[in-house]
């Protein structure tokens, strides 16, 4: 486990050492988490970076497709409840 003595400004600003931005990803942004022992920070993604990241979960279908398929299970689930009444 890399550690290291970091310096705080008056404003309260940090650096996270080079070698620790690098292995873990950081780039212009982090989560700082509250925890019990202490503060945790953890790298954000940027936006542009996650564009089309459910791309695995949709492969091979049309937006199309996905809205009927969509459709039809909301027609079926409105069908067994009217059936319930």
């Amino acid at each position: 486990m890399n550690a290291a003595v970091v310096r705080i400004t008056r404003k309260g600003q940090a650096t996270i050492p080079k070698n620790l931005r690098v292995k873990f990803g950081f780039g212009d942004r982090a989560l700082v988490l509250e925890r019990e022992d202490g503060v945790l920070f953890k790298p954000v993604s940027a936006i542009s970076e996650e564009r089309g990241s459910l791309r695995q979960m949709f492969e091979g279908e049309t937006a199309v497709s996905i809205l009927k398929d969509a459709r039809e299970a909301d027609a079926k689930r409105e069908e067994e409840l009217e059936s319930i009444k």
